[in-house]
């Protein structure tokens, strides 16, 4: 699994995609997961694509850590795998030859994002 994130000139943007990933990981061994930043941050998305060239992979998820669609998740990341405009599955090329590539969406509209929501909003009230 590559995990994009945005990047940003402030710590904890990257702090968030790192420990991310880190969670996912702990959560399954079934992905290798890479971080790769848009801009700002190290590792770039092209980094961990070259990386992820010399892996012994099956098939290769792009996970956009976003909230919702915009130019990067609609032309740059699809740009930067391979992929067309609207298309959500390609080839990726590894040393072992050719794997699927799927592209999934962004977070979007989740049951989850609103009861995360309402966990930060309980716990915010709490501190009064």
């Amino acid at each position: 699994m590559l995990l994009v994130g945005h990047g940003s000139k402030l710590p904890y943007n990257k702090e968030l995609i790192l420990e991310t990933g880190r969670m996912i990981q702990e959560r399954s061994d079934e992905f290798i997961v890479r971080c790769g930043f848009m801009s700002m941050n190290e590792p770039s998305v092209e980094e961990q694509l070259e990386a992820f060239r010399g892996e012994a992979i099956d098939a290769l998820a792009v996970v956009p850590l976003f909230l919702a669609r915009g130019v990067h998740i609609e032309k740059d990341i699809p740009a930067l795998i391979g992929l067309t405009d609207g298309q959500k599955k390609g080839t990726f090329e590894t040393a072992g030859g050719p794997v699927p590539l799927v592209y999934a969406d962004p977070i979007g509209i989740d049951p989850l994002l609103a009861e995360l929501m309402l966990k930060n909003a309980t716990t915010a009230l709490s501190t009064i």
